[in-house]
């Protein structure tokens, strides 16, 4: 007598079960998040931003502090114009018989403008010497058109306060962003994560979103410093300067967003070549003096024109020389288009370089990997 044996009748969820890998954009996606996270959770971040944020604010009080003058400016006042400056605290007016009279006495120096009147509809104009008197621009009831007898740049201190704010807070956070990209491939490299996670995930994508992970990181910290700066300028009563700093602040984010690409994909590619955390500082150098000129270049030559033409147009210094030459007006409205054309080529270029690194010297344990190993693959 035989027996049929019945067959075994599996559950749907047991045959039908697949894994899916998920997209390239969901990937990159996924690596960005726990790149997000980690550095929300690092303590050494919120440190560093915390400083950051501390020396803008701190700029702008000392800022303010220094810009408030407590005696009163003299000016030169023409016919009606006395009424404005009468209503106007902290000006003492000077009369003066004429306009000519008037420019004379700015000239020699014995006031720092003149308040004449003019068939504007505010009624009165200012005259100045060689750059627009914030003191009194900020006294008068009106804000007056400005007629300047011998236009000159801005003020050395406030040119070398500027570059060097614009070339401290890129310095700042390219390195730091940059550094924590490296250690984090290095990490994950040395404890074989890297391995379990190229199963699922692209190398692509894995470079991708460590990019943009801390790129997104590195931009939100820029546009919360842009946005202090901004407000305590407003609220400390230097809108002047911020009217003659706003466009080049805006500039600035700009071209950091593409500079940092640049070089965090740089700071990410080199640190695959080494497996050990001792050695990121080595093969990650390049990178770090890359980040370090623009710094040091705009503190000594931050007065020299042609240096700063120079800088505004290498991808490495552009975010920092470019901005200064905005707020110093010595750029002309296509130059910031075409430097940014430039340096968004170079960003790519770079991408497709580091990438090509990244990929072959991710696996490759033990000593460092060499330049011609990485790109030979």
């Amino acid at each position: 007598m035989s027996t049929a044996t019945e067959p075994r009748r599996d559950t749907p969820a047991r045959t039908r079960a697949t894994h899916t890998a998920p997209s390239f954009w969901a990937s990159v996606w996924l690596v960005s998040s726990r790149e997000i996270a980690s550095r929300l959770r690092s303590k050494a971040f919120l440190i560093s931003t915390g400083i950051l944020l501390l020396i803008a604010v701190g700029s702008v009080v000392a800022g303010g502090i220094l810009s408030a003058n407590t005696s009163t400016t003299q000016v030169a006042v023409v016919g009606t114009a006395s009424a404005v400056v009468g209503e106007s605290s902290g000006l003492t007016a000077v009369p003066a018989d004429d306009v000519a009279a008037a420019e004379a006495l700015v000239r020699d120096g014995t006031v720092a403008a003149a308040v004449v009147p003019d068939d504007s509809l505010l009624g009165v104009s200012v005259i100045a010497l060689d750059s627009p008197p914030s003191d009194v621009m900020s006294a008068l009831s009106v804000s007056p058109a400005v007629e300047l007898l011998e236009p000159a740049a801005q003020g050395g201190f406030l040119v070398y306060l500027v570059a060097l704010g614009f070339g401290l807070v890129f310095f700042m956070s390219a390195l730091t962003f940059g550094s924590t990209i490296a250690q984090s491939v290095v990490e994950e490299k040395q404890t074989r994560v890297v391995e379990i996670l190229m199963t699922t995930i692209p190398v692509r994508a894995l470079l991708a979103g460590k990019v943009v992970g801390n790129s997104i990181m590195a931009f939100g910290q820029i546009v919360a410093i842009a946005l202090l700066v901004g407000i305590g300028m407003a609220i400390t009563g230097q809108r002047v300067l911020l009217a003659d700093l706003g466009p080049a602040i805006g500039w600035f984010a700009v071209f950091f967003a593409f500079g940092f690409v640049m070089i965090a994909a740089l700071f990410a590619a080199t640190a695959s070549m080494v497996s050990r955390q001792e050695d990121v500082g080595t093969t990650t150098a390049p990178v770090t003096y890359l980040v370090m000129l623009p710094y040091i270049l705009v503190i000594i030559f931050n007065d020299n024109p042609l240096v700063m033409a120079i800088m505004s147009y290498v991808p490495f210094s552009a975010p920092v020389g470019m901005p200064v030459r905005i707020f110093l007006g010595t750029a002309e409205w296509w130059e910031p288009i075409l430097s940014l054309v430039i340096l968004a080529f170079t960003t790519a270029g770079v991408i497709l370089f580091g990438s090509r690194i990244y990929r072959n010297s991710l696996l490759r344990m033990g000593g460092r990997v060499t330049y011609k190993q990485a790109l030979r693959g």
